[in-house]
């Protein structure tokens, strides 16, 4: 039995099988097939079996016409085997073997590229050279590639091709400038088209869009919003007060921002200040270093830097990564309570100092521009009415005999105070070292009698008694020349 197409562009095969005769056709339009035994006088049936007869396929059982009652997709099923029987109308006896044939469904280009892995996102460095790959895309073609050129797919970019490119076999997109700067525009959406037919008049096409984050590089130095910063303080702040932040921007992100701060040392003021960097805001903290006196200086001048603290060597022909602003301090007057000259001191007196004697005078100033007037007092309960003070002139005065033996120092705290604001106090420590003379002849340690034997020979030592000696031992001596006198006294001699 024979199977025979009905067009000029269907091609059958042949091959044997154990059951007979197989059939392989490409099927494109209706077909037929036909036994040796038929005379054309409608005497034999023809019948078909297998993949899809009588739904997809029927037959025609007088001429043996094959049609397929639906269109068929190669992409769906690529083929169908079937088995065709002549028979005899009447008898329905089988006039020959069973005929098994396969219907193979040809390719047509029907089926648009798609990108099966979209939505794409890819990123790049800014500034990257021209060529540099960004990513790939692929899109894929349900035809036969076996088939003509179905399923041959080329790229092109639809959108963003002032910027970047795609190869055309291979889908690798590459960048198309070399300036592309973040800081300007962060991110691209291209829209990259896949044709088939390898881009021929009329072949299907598919498209994707293809987001490309610009990624930041060290590329822009820091800069300070304005090139002069005005702060005050006031002059009683101790070490240590933040006396204002600053921050310079920089258009990077991520560490390309970090940045440190510094004064540039060669200035005067970098002794009074100092700058340390906020490391979670990037700002610089200005602080005092020492104590600042609005007497001597109202306004301090200093030069602040900021620089980036990752530099990348390949942007260096860009220029220096760092940036400059002048910061003038101001400082406030604060009225201020009396400053002593010196802060503190020790005063030595003889104790046979009289009575009225002045031993030391205490100055005291107003560090104020209006240098008020001062007046000096001793605190009461640190006096015990040995000293006086004059309250306009700070000298210090004995008021009572001083004795060493009773009491070789005493301390007292000396108070001065702005005449017209008592408020304004300051108090000093003053030690007075009182220093001995020989004012104390020794005394016998317990009373004692004598007695000598009548037959005492001239200059024999009969006793000798301890004594009791108030004496005020010089450094580096081990009694001083007076005690010596009165021990040599103390041996009883005949």
């Amino acid at each position: 039995m024979l199977v025979e197409a009905s067009c000029t562009d269907a091609v059958v095969t042949r091959s044997e099988t154990p059951h007979g005769h197989c059939m392989s056709v490409n099927f494109l339009n209706p077909f037929k097939i036909h036994s040796d035994s038929d005379e054309g006088d409608g005497s034999i049936k023809y019948t078909i079996s297998g993949e899809g007869a009588g739904s997809i396929f029927i037959i025609d059982e007088l001429t043996g016409d094959i049609h397929a009652t639906e269109r068929l997709d190669r992409e769906h099923k690529t083929f169908y085997t079937l088995r065709a029987q002549a028979r005899d109308r009447h008898s329905d006896r089988l006039l020959e073997p069973e005929s098994e044939f396969i219907i193979k469904v040809q390719d047509i280009n029907d089926s648009e590229p798609r990108f099966l892995q979209a939505p794409y996102i890819g990123s790049v460095p800014e500034l990257s050279p021209v060529g540099t790959s960004v990513m790939a895309v692929s899109a894929f073609d349900a035809d036969d590639p076996a088939y003509g050129s179905s399923a041959r797919v080329v790229y092109s970019v639809l959108e963003g091709e002032k910027h970047f490119t795609v190869d055309s076999k291979t889908g690798v997109i590459r960048t198309a400038v070399s300036d592309l700067d973040r800081e300007s525009q962060d991110r691209y959406d291209l829209v990259i088209q896949a044709t088939d037919m390898a881009g021929q008049l009329g072949g299907l096409s598919g498209s994707t869009t293809v987001t490309i984050v610009i990624t930041d590089v060290n590329d822009n130095p820091p800069r300070f919003p304005q090139k002069l910063y005005r702060f005050s303080v006031m002059e009683t702040a101790p070490p240590g007060s933040v006396i204002g932040r600053v921050k310079a921007e920089d258009a990077d992100v991520g560490e390309n921002t970090d940045m440190f701060y510094q004064i540039q040392q060669q200035q005067e003021a970098s002794a009074f200040f100092s700058v340390t960097t906020d490391a979670f805001t990037q700002e610089a903290i200005l602080s005092i270093l020492q104590p600042l006196d609005f007497e001597t200086q109202k306004e301090h001048s200093l030069v602040l830097e900021a620089q980036n603290r990752f530099l990348d060597p390949r942007f260096s022909d860009l220029g220096t990564f760092r940036d400059q602003a002048i910061v003038k301090v101001s400082v406030l007057d604060v009225d201020e309570p009396p400053k002593f000259h010196p802060l503190s001191g020790i005063i030595e007196v003889s104790e046979d100092a009289h009575v009225g004697s002045v031993i030391g005078i205490i100055t005291a100033t107003d560090p104020d521009k209006a240098n008020n007037s001062i007046r000096y007092t001793l605190d009461k309960t640190s006096d015990d009415e040995i000293f006086e003070i004059d309250e306009e002139s700070g000298e210090i005065r004995i008021t009572k005999a001083l004795d060493r033996e009773t009491s070789g120092w005493h301390n007292l705290t000396v108070q001065a105070k702005e005449a017209d604001y008592p408020e304004k106090v300051s108090l000093l420590s003053l030690r007075i070292r009182i220093l001995d003379v020989n004012d104390n002849p020794p005394e016998l340690a317990t009373p004692h009698e004598s007695s000598v034997c009548e037959d005492a020979l001239p200059g024999q030592i009969t006793q000798l008694r301890s004594i009791h000696i108030e004496c005020h031992l010089t450094e580096g001596s081990r009694i001083c020349l007076s005690c010596r006198y009165w021990l040599s006294m103390v041996v009883l001699q005949l």
